[in-house]
């Protein structure tokens, strides 16, 4: 059985954003997210289909309504952006797709049966004070994808350098920067000029 830990809903032990505009958890430093779950989903992610009915092939049953959990975070935002049914990118942030299907997730054995929908719901639980057992895991995949050495911020930076533009191109890879939202992570200006330094250090 999953051993869970349940801290208080925005408990400010664990919530705080830092000057860069990062959420810092005491528990996990090098999880470093910007975007936190309502943001996400009201600037747009996931054609807003995230928390659509689903089968889960890892519990093998149907599922509905599973966003009401967090209702404190959706507050506000039309059911078009949580829960449709058919898939719409004009809703998304950079109105482009971006990512692959719940089906292909849980072929690859990414989905944890406490997590159906897979990531954000772990996003949103964790955000919310919630310890679990898969937290290491999940905090891995964040940091392997939109970390400071994630292989989709690295890619987008590369991509910028390359095209001699600014951190805020949208017209440069608005597919990898939607993926990168669907992490909780949108490419700043400081983590750009870092990225940067670091690059041109290791040629001095």
């Amino acid at each position: 059985m999953m051993d869970i830990k349940q801290t208080p809903y925005f408990s400010g032990e664990i919530l705080k954003r830092n000057s860069q505009g990062k959420f810092e958890f005491q528990d996990y430093p090098d999880f470093l997210p910007n975007l936190s779950p309502k943001e996400m989903f009201e600037q747009g992610c996931f054609g807003g289909t995230y928390w659509r009915p689903i089968f889960s092939g890892v519990l093998e049953e149907h599922l509905s309504n599973c966003h009401l959990e967090f209702e404190n975070y959706f507050q506000g935002i039309s059911s078009e952006y949580l829960s449709n049914k058919k898939f719409n990118r004009k809703i998304n942030k950079y109105q482009v797709k971006s990512g692959t299907s719940l089906e292909f997730w849980e072929s690859k054995g990414w989905i944890h049966p406490m997590d159906p929908y897979g990531w954000v719901q772990w996003y949103c639980n964790f955000f919310s004070g919630r310890r679990c057992e898969d937290d290491e895991r999940q905090i891995k995949r964040w940091c392997n994808f939109a970390g400071p050495k994630g292989r989709f911020r690295r890619q987008l930076i590369s991509k910028i350098i390359r095209n001699n533009s600014n951190f805020d191109d949208f017209t440069i890879s608005p597919v990898i920067r939607q993926g990168l939202h669907q992490w909780a992570y949108c490419l700043t200006e400081n983590d750009f000029e870092n990225d940067k330094l670091e690059r041109w250090k290791k040629f001095i």
